[in-house]
């Protein structure tokens, strides 16, 4: 899994770093920022979760990657197929 900030969407509020100070960190301006390329252990999926439904922008995303299946705060999953 990885999770992704959108940086065009992002306001600065720090929730996600304050929530899983393990998956981000903030930029010298306060916004946030992801750790590690994104990358999310499996010990850190549920903190990844509550940051994805706390950030007041939905500018979090949490992906997926052997399905390419996006999970944001909206609830809504999209993906694409092969065949």
């Amino acid at each position: 899994m990885k999770i992704r900030i959108d940086g065009s969407r992002c306001c600065g509020h720090g929730r996600c770093y304050v929530t899983a100070p393990d998956l981000f960190t903030n930029d010298q301006c306060g916004y946030g920022q992801v750790r590690d390329q994104g990358e999310v252990a499996a010990a850190l999926l549920e903190a990844a979760s509550q940051a994805v439904r706390e950030c007041p922008e939905r500018a979090i995303t949490l992906i997926d990657e052997p399905t390419q299946a996006v999970a944001s705060a909206g609830g809504h999953t999209t993906g694409s197929e092969n065949g």
